[in-house]
């Protein structure tokens, strides 16, 4: 059985350490493998559930909009779903 740590952590890289080790033994391939990855998989979560980025930018106590709109990248997949042909392609 687990147990959690009864101490506080004793750095702040603690966690992206934890998040970088489960990665590695999962064997995945990811464009960050630490704590950053987990910040940005529940921002995109919370973007296709349909939350503002006012709402994740207050999530993720960003400082600026201009942080959170990283978070605004185009889903080609999400569009290819709802894109209607160009008039005049057939």
């Amino acid at each position: 059985m687990l147990r959690a740590p009864i101490r506080p952590l004793s750095r702040s890289s603690v966690v992206s350490d934890v998040v970088r080790c489960a990665i590695r033994k999962a064997g995945i391939t990811a464009p960050s493998n630490g704590a950053n990855l987990l910040r940005h998989s529940a921002a995109t979560a919370m973007l296709r559930g349909g939350a503002t980025l006012d709402t994740v930018s207050a999530v993720l106590r960003h400082r600026s909009p201009d942080m959170t709109a990283h978070y605004a990248k185009v889903d080609v997949t999400m569009l290819l779903q709802i894109a209607q042909p160009w008039p005049g392609d057939a």
